[in-house]
């Protein structure tokens, strides 16, 4: 099942789980997670926003993002256990998938996250 998400609750939440994206890509590239690598968010400017793959201080990759374009997130179940979060673009009808990300667990909203792990109920993903 699909569901959707705005790109502005989507960034941050993202951001705070680097150690659970397995690979993150365009149309044209692909990064895949590696156990010398590590992820590193950004803001390049006021209107682009940047992850890096890093090997100790040397960037591996990067992939700069324009929200501006991204008119949401869907999130779809991926193959064994993986979560597919693509960053679509809508534009006169036509719908495009300019960026995506795949992480070892789903999306779940902060307060829910919070009181799991102040009760000590459900499992810890990080």
């Amino acid at each position: 099942m699909k569901t959707t998400l705005e790109f502005r609750q989507f960034w941050p939440w993202l951001a705070e789980h680097p150690n659970c994206i397995l690979r993150a890509g365009t149309a044209d590239s692909v990064f895949y997670d590696d156990d010398d690598y590590y992820w590193r968010f950004a803001e390049e400017d006021a209107r682009t926003l940047l992850v890096q793959v890093l090997r100790g201080k040397r960037p591996v990759a990067e992939l700069f993002i324009e929200p501006e374009y991204v008119s949401y997130v869907e999130i779809s179940p991926g193959e064994k256990g993986e979560y597919n979060f693509d960053l679509i673009s809508e534009f006169e009808g036509q719908r495009q998938v300019l960026y995506y990300f795949v992480l070892a667990h789903p999306f779940e909203e902060a307060e829910e996250t919070n009181e799991a792990e102040k009760t000590g109920r459900g499992r810890r993903l990080h």
